[in-house]
C-alpha cells in the first residue's frame, strides 16, 4: 500500500472514532448528560414534576459558582453578622464579592458581603450611606441582616435616617432563619421548674433576640422578669448586659461577680450584692464556646422551639429600594435560586459554607465549622452533658410566601412576630424603645407578589411545613400559662374584652410555631360538678376553634388539643370571690 493510502486509511479511521465517540456521548451511554443543563440562574421555575404531587418536584443541581470576580452589575454592599442563617445569601453571591457563574452576578448585581457583629455600627452605616446616596446617587447602596425579632429595637434608627431625608425599608425575602442555634442556656434544672430561675441573672446582648428568647420563655411561664440591668431583683429574673452574643457567653464562662443593687418590690433596698451569669442567651459559636469551656448547661428553648421567631431580615433605606426596583427583584431572584439548590444539594450548602468560613474570616473555624453547625448536632459538653448545639435553615421563594403570608390560607407570620417583641421590648424598656416603627411604614410586599404573580402555575419548590399528629401528645413541656380570657358567664362565647388577649395569645403561639397547644379548660366550683366539666370542655374548644379560624396555616389540624378539667384542678381557694376568679381560666402548655 502506498503512503498517500496508508494516509487516506488513518484519516477515515480518526473520523470514524471521533463521530462514532461524539455519538456515544450524545447519546448519555457513555456519559449522562448533567442535570445542571436544566437550572436558569435567573428563574425560580423548575422542570415540571412527573405526576401532579408537589412531593415529586425536583430541584436539579445547578452549576457550582466561580471564584473570580464578575466585576460587573449594580454594586450593592451587605453586611451581615456571622450567622448560618445566610448560606442561601452565601451560595447566590459565590464568594465575598459576587463571582462568574453565581445566580447573584446572573440576576445583575456586583454585591460586596462585609461581616458585622456590631448592631448600633450598622445602624450608623445605614445613616452614613443615606447621607452618601443623597450627595451621589451612583453610591453602592447599603443592605443590612438582622434578627426578624430584633427589627423593632433596630427601627430606633429611624428618626437618624429621617433627618437624612429618608427612612428604614425592608427588602420583602428573607435568605432564612435560626432554627435551634439561638438559645437559653440554663441549669438542667430549670427545664423541670421554670420558677427557679427567679433570683438568677442571665447573660445576654440586651434588646435583641437573644434576650427575646429568654423573654418570652419568662412570659409563657408566668415570670416576673426585672428590666434594670443595673440592680438585682431575688423575685424575678434579672439580665446582665454584654456588648455581644460572645461576650455574653463568655460572661458565663469567666464567671467574673458584678456589683448590683438590691430591690424589692421595686424599692431601692440600698443593700449590695454581687451576681454572676447563671445562665446566657446566646448563638452559635456562643453555645459551642459553653459547651467547651466551662459546660453545665442545657438548651432550655430554642428557635427549634420558637420556630418562627428569627427570620433573617434585610433591610436598607428607603432612598436606595425605590430607586432600584430592578436591583431588589434581582436580589431576591438570586436568593431564591440558591435557597432552592442549598435545601436540595449537600455540594450546594458544602460550598454556602466555605463561602461563609471567607466571609466570617475566622481563622480557626473553617467551612466544614459552619456547615456542621447550621445542620445542628448534638454534642457532649465539658462535664459530659449532652446539648444541641447550632442549627439553622435556609429558604425558598415558597417559604418566603409562607413568612409574609401570600401563600394559600396563610397568615402574615413575621407580622405576628414583629409585634411580638416590639411590644415587649417597648413594655420593659421605654427609655430606650418608648415606641417602634409600625411594620407596615417599612414593609412593601410589591415584589414578592410580583414575583408570585410571575410564577403562578409553574413548577416551583414548595415550602417546608410542620406536620402535627392529632394523637400525639406533648411529652417536653417548654411553658405553661394562665391566660386571663374572658367569657359569658356560665357559656362559652367571648366577651368584648376577650379579643385582645386572644390576639395576644395568637401571635405568641405563632412565633412558638414548631410547637404543639394543649388548651386546658378549667372552672370554678360553682354549680354542677358535670356541667363544669362540660363547660370547660366548650371553653377550651372555643378558643381551638377561634385559633384554627384565623389561621388555618398557623394551626393544622393537630397543632391544637383540648383538654377538659371542669373544677378539680383549683389554683385558689374557691371561698372566694377573687379565688373563684382566678380558678376560671384557660391553661396553654407548649411544647413537643
Amino acid at each position: 500500500m502506498t503512503t498517500r493510502g496508508k494516509i487516506v486509511i488513518g484519516l477515515l479511521i480518526v473520523a470514524a472514532l471521533y463521530f462514532g465517540i461524539n455519538k456515544l456521548i450524545a447519546s448519555g451511554i457513555v456519559f449522562k448528560k448533567a442535570e445542571t443543563q436544566s437550572v436558569l440562574l435567573n428563574s425560580i421555575e423548575l422542570p415540571a414534576a412527573t405526576g401532579s404531587n408537589r412531593a415529586n418536584i425536583v430541584v436539579p443541581l445547578a452549576p457550582m459558582p466561580g471564584t473570580a470576580p464578575a466585576d460587573k452589575g449594580t454594586k450593592v454592599v451587605w453586611e451581615v453578622m456571622a450567622w448560618n442563617s445566610q448560606m442561601a445569601g452565601m451560595l447566590a453571591n459565590g464568594g465575598p464579592r459576587t463571582t462568574t457563574g453565581s445566580s447573584m452576578a446572573a440576576n445583575g448585581l456586583d454585591l460586596q458581603i462585609v461581616r458585622q457583629d456590631d448592631v448600633s455600627k450598622m445602624q450608623a452605616d445605614l445613616v452614613k450611606n443615606a447621607l452618601d446616596l443623597q450627595n451621589n446617587p451612583e453610591t453602592p447602596g447599603l443592605i443590612v441582616s438582622i434578627m426578624g425579632d430584633g427589627l423593632p429595637a433596630f427601627s430606633a434608627v429611624q428618626t437618624q435616617l429621617q433627618k437624612a431625608g429618608t427612612s428604614l425599608q425592608i427588602i420583602p425575602y428573607s435568605v432564612g432563619k435560626s432554627f435551634g442555634e439561638d438559645k437559653l442556656m440554663a441549669p438542667k434544672e430549670w427545664l423541670d421548674n421554670p420558677k427557679v430561675a427567679l433570683g438568677k441573672t442571665i447573660a445576654c446582648y440586651l434588646r435583641d433576640g437573644d434576650q427575646n428568647i429568654a423573654l418570652k420563655w419568662c412570659a409563657d411561664n408566668g415570670l416576673k422578669v426585672n428590666p434594670d440591668e443595673t440592680t438585682y431583683d431575688p423575685d424575678a429574673v434579672n439580665f446582665m448586659a454584654a456588648s455581644d452574643f460572645l461576650v455574653a457567653a463568655e460572661k458565663y464562662i469567666l464567671g467574673k461577680p458584678e456589683e448590683r443593687t438590691k430591690v424589692l418590690n421595686g424599692k431601692n433596698t440600698g443593700v449590695k450584692t454581687d451576681v454572676v451569669a447563671d445562665a446566657v442567651a446566646t448563638w452559635t459559636p456562643g453555645d459551642v464556646n459553653i459547651a467547651k469551656q466551662r459546660g453545665g448547661l442545657v438548651n432550655i428553648v430554642s428557635t427549634k422551639d420558637y420556630s418562627n421567631q428569627m427570620p433573617n431580615i434585610m433591610v436598607t433605606t428607603k432612598r436606595w429600594y425605590d430607586a432600584h426596583p430592578k436591583q431588589v427583584l434581582g436580589l431576591m431572584t438570586a436568593f431564591a435560586v440558591a435557597g432552592d439548590q442549598v435545601k436540595s444539594h449537600p455540594e450546594a450548602l458544602a460550598r454556602a459554607a466555605d463561602i461563609s468560613a471567607t466571609v466570617y474570616g475566622d481563622q480557626d473555624k473553617p467551612g466544614a465549622y459552619w456547615l456542621k453547625y447550621y445542620k445542628g448536632v448534638s454534642e457532649a459538653d465539658r462535664n459530659g452533658e449532652v446539648v444541641e448545639l447550632g442549627g439553622s435553615k435556609a429558604f425558598n421563594f415558597s417559604d418566603n410566601l409562607n413568612l409574609f403570608g401570600l401563600d394559600e390560607g396563610g397568615t402574615n407570620i413575621y407580622a405576628a412576630v414583629y409585634k411580638t417583641f416590639g411590644d415587649v421590648q417597648s413594655r420593659l424598656y421605654p427609655k430606650e424603645l418608648p415606641s417602634y416603627v409600625p411594620l407596615d411604614e417599612m414593609l412593601d410586599l410589591t415584589p414578592l407578589k410580583s414575583l408570585q404573580a410571575q410564577y403562578k402555575g409553574k413548577t416551583v419548590a414548595p415550602a417546608e411545613t410542620q406536620q402535627f399528629a392529632a394523637d400525639d401528645e406533648i411529652r417536653r413541656s417548654v411553658s405553661k400559662r394562665a391566660w386571663n380570657i374572658e367569657f359569658t358567664s356560665g357559656k362559652s362565647t367571648f366577651t368584648p374584652a376577650a379579643e385582645r388577649q386572644l390576639n395576644q395569645l395568637f401571635d405568641d403561639l405563632v412565633v412558638a410555631g414548631r410547637l404543639k397547644v394543649a388548651v386546658h379548660g378549667h372552672t370554678d366550683n360553682t354549680g354542677d360538678p358535670q356541667a363544669n366539666q362540660q363547660l370547660s370542655e366548650d371553653r377550651a374548644m372555643a378558643v381551638q376553634q377561634w385559633l384554627q379560624a384565623k389561621s388555618s396555616s398557623a394551626f393544622p389540624e393537630g397543632r391544637v388539643q383540648v383538654y377538659a378539667h371542669g373544677a378539680t384542678v383549683p389554683v385558689a381557694s374557691n371561698i372566694t370571690v377573687d379565688g373563684k376568679a382566678k380558678n376560671r381560666r384557660v391553661e396553654i402548655v407548649l411544647g413537643n
